[in-house]
């Protein structure tokens, strides 16, 4: 056990956010927190993390046991740029390796003025300098860094640039990396997949399941938590319910519960009832004996256990898209259009050739990896921004609504009505309220100011907009981020209901496997088109990856499981002919091939790691010895080739991180 916590309550005031909440932690766990907006997840990350003090209650963390915490709002010296931030995380090695320089250039002059003895008790405090250095991996944490830095899109050209010239998404992909290098005995995590593009995604998702550690992960991303978490902590209605498995298992089990105590409840009530209708019956005769029978029954009715109606039906939005008027077939039409900001030498283009034919009822969902342009192309369909070049035509009577993710189009000195009222005047103020309700904001909520909203108030808020705005076309970005999985379910079932046309940007897998029917990956050079849901998009990015060999190969044998009916669109086979014995021992001896050649190259990076750590022991172990430190010459040498190995070893570490994403 790594963390155990009995009976935590916290309150601010009389709104009760925790009540006695008790749980523990084994080594190794990777437990995914969940619960709607506001339930307590974070509340109860910084009562573990000891940012918080609980009301009552305790919990306990052995000593020793190191906490990494990932806050929503991670907090860095906006003077550091990014390189001093990461590497400051090291500041122990880097003092070592500091003081292996200095202690060499004094042995260095010591042994030139002849002063041998005093060499050679700074030789043997720079051996104890040089074990710690390797012990504690000094000889490959720049290379860990670099790595780290790369799979989160951190290049060469990030390394300089202050904390507070980056974006809301790079601090938070930043405060992840160096979360990551600290590598903590135990990691709590609060919404770590925000502003993470899906190959990101993909890359954090295979580091936490090699993470040795134990995890404890606040997420609304469904799909995320399936792929990382073995339990669920779901809080609802202040209280700590556990589920073993992922979020498909969590959903299954918790819609078991609560259907077998739906019916017990039911159950149970149908012979209350019986039983309260019997009571006033044998009241009604009006005869002591049946007075006293009546009494009876109602004193065992009174000592029975009840069962508790199922809470169930937590709160939820509701929410319909309506279209005003519709709009034609053709929604919108674009040809070769190009994208670029700034300059000569400062220019940065971000698309061209991008070529679109969208009709009314398709869902469309854009991904891309991030800085690529893609909340940039929703907003040409707008005509909010002009493309550089291309041709894009709106089709007839289309209207398009606008979802923005920065929620930039609201006024933050208004309050919830006023906001509402500014656009749509012809409501009444209790009209408003209403509506307002079916979005969870209730009370005097509706006077509260749209600065002083969560990410979660204020994408409500952009949603209630957008379904007032009778638009037969939906432009959204990232709709989903800020939503508790509540609200993401109940805006799903909404958008599936939509008649029009839906062009959405959205790095949430889940939804990308239930909403799209058809995915456009957006790249430099244009669009890429998938006709499907996310799953299909995956599996067919995976056969592009492979050879064209490989390829046929692997179409061979999706095919011989199903009878042939004929050539396929899409059969890389001649005319969908079978292929012959010969042939498939031919692709099958060259994928073979190519897996053996991939791993050979992993060996023998592996191996130069190795030779070249070993290498590096014994020039550290070559400068220690005395006769080298009575030569300056010899020792410069040497200092000099153990440098050159430090430079050999990170680029060797660069290359093996990039074999495993292969």
């Amino acid at each position: 056990m790594i963390i155990s916590a009995k009976g935590l309550t916290k309150a601010y005031g009389d709104d009760v956010i925790l009540d006695g909440v008790s749980f523990h932690v084994n080594e190794g766990d990777r437990i995914g927190v969940i619960g709607i907006n506001g339930a307590g997840k974070t509340t109860l990350l910084r009562i573990l993390a000891g940012e918080m003090e609980a009301d009552a209650g305790d919990f306990f963390v052995p000593s020793g046991i190191t906490i990494g915490y990932l806050r929503q709002n991670y907090r860095f010296s906006s003077e550091n740029t990014v390189i001093e931030e990461v590497t400051n995380i090291f500041s122990d090695l880097r003092e070592l390796e500091s003081e292996m320089g200095r202690l060499s250039e004094q042995i260095g002059i010591l042994s030139d003025e002849g002063r041998y003895d005093e060499a050679e008790d700074l030789m043997i405090r720079m051996q104890g300098v040089g074990e710690a250095f390797r012990d504690r991996g000094g000889y490959s944490y720049k290379g860990q860094i670099t790595g780290i830095l790369r799979s989160m899109a951190f290049d060469e050209s990030f390394y300089d640039k202050k904390i507070d010239t980056l974006s809301g998404g790079e601090r938070t992909r930043l405060a992840l990396a160096c979360l990551l290098l600290e590598k903590p005995d135990v990691l709590f995590l609060d919404e770590p997949t925000n502003h993470l593009d899906i190959g990101t995604l993909k890359w954090l998702e295979q580091y936490l399941k090699s993470y040795s550690g134990t995890m404890l992960i606040v997420s609304h991303d469904r799909y995320f938590l399936d792929s990382t978490v073995n339990r669920i902590f779901e809080i609802e209605n202040h209280k700590l319910h556990i589920y073993d498995g992922g979020y498909t298992a969590y959903a299954e089990k918790k819609r078991q519960l609560r259907e077998e105590q739906l019916r017990k409840y039911t159950k149970q009530q149908a012979e209350i009832r019986r039983q309260e209708d019997m009571i006033r019956l044998m009241k009604q005769r009006g005869t002591e004996k049946f007075a006293k029978r009546a009494l009876s029954r109602e004193k065992r009715l009174e000592a029975v256990e009840r069962v508790e109606r199922p809470d169930g039906m937590q709160k939820k939005m509701k929410i319909f898209f309506k279209e005003d008027f519709k709009s034609g077939n053709d929604v919108y039409y674009a040809e070769d259009v190009s994208k670029g900001f700034g300059y000569g030498s400062n220019r940065k283009q971000l698309f061209e050739h991008v070529n679109l034919d969208i009709k009314r009822g398709e869902r469309i969902c854009i991904v891309g990896p991030n800085g690529i342009g893609k909340t940039t192309l929703l907003r040409i369909l707008t005509e909010e921004l002009k493309p550089d070049s291309g041709y894009i035509k709106k089709g007839h009577n289309v209207e398009p609504g606008y979802y923005d993710q920065s929620q930039e189009r609201m006024t933050g000195s208004n309050t919830l009505l006023e906001e509402l009222q500014e656009s749509f005047r012809l409501y009444s103020d209790t009209e408003m309220r209403s509506i307002l309700g079916r979005f969870l904001f209730t009370d005097d909520t509706v006077f509260l100011k749209v600065d002083d909203l969560s990410g979660g108030e204020k994408a409500r808020l952009a949603l209630v907009k957008l379904m007032l705005s009778g638009a037969n076309v939906l432009i959204m970005d990232e709709p989903t981020n800020h939503l508790d999985i509540n609200s993401k379910e109940v805006f799903e079932d909404a958008l599936m209901d939509f008649p029009g046309a839906i062009i959405v940007v959205s790095h949430d897998r889940y939804f990308l496997n239930k909403i799209p029917t058809r995915i456009l990956e957006l790249g430099r050079d244009g669009v890429t088109e998938y006709l499907g849901k996310y799953d299909y998009y995956e599996e067919k990015k995976q056969k592009m990856k492979m050879s064209g060999k490989a390829y046929l190969d692997n179409m061979r044998k999706e095919a011989s499981g199903r009878e042939q009916t004929g050539p396929k669109a899409d059969d890389p086979a001649s005319g969908g002919a079978p292929l012959n014995s010969a042939e498939e021992r031919r692709l099958k001896k060259e994928k073979e091939a190519e897996e053996r050649r991939l791993r050979r190259k992993k060996e023998s990076v592996e191996a130069e790691i190795e030779r070249l750590e070993d290498e590096a022991r014994e020039l550290a172990a070559e400068l220690e010895k005395p006769e080298v430190a009575a030569d300056g010459a010899k020792l410069s040498e040497i200092s000099s080739r153990l440098e050159k190995n430090k430079e050999q070893l990170d680029e060797c570490y660069e290359k093996w991180v990039e074999l495993q994403e292969v």
